[in-house]
């Protein structure tokens, strides 16, 4: 069988409040780092999540 092209990726709020949510990317197709604007729950906004490594 064929190995899982998805990996996971940590995607941490960059208000630094420490919230992060896991989300899969394809690096063959996305090789460079993730970015999404999503709500943060802690500051109580839509702050920008970009991709960390995930340990």
């Amino acid at each position: 069988m064929a190995k899982a092209v998805k990996i996971k990726v940590k995607m941490e709020s960059s208000a630094g409040t420490g919230t992060f949510f896991i989300a899969e990317k394809n690096p063959r197709t996305h090789p460079e780092k993730l970015t999404m604007k999503k709500f943060d729950k802690k500051s109580r906004k839509h702050e920008e999540f970009v991709e960390k490594k995930l340990k």
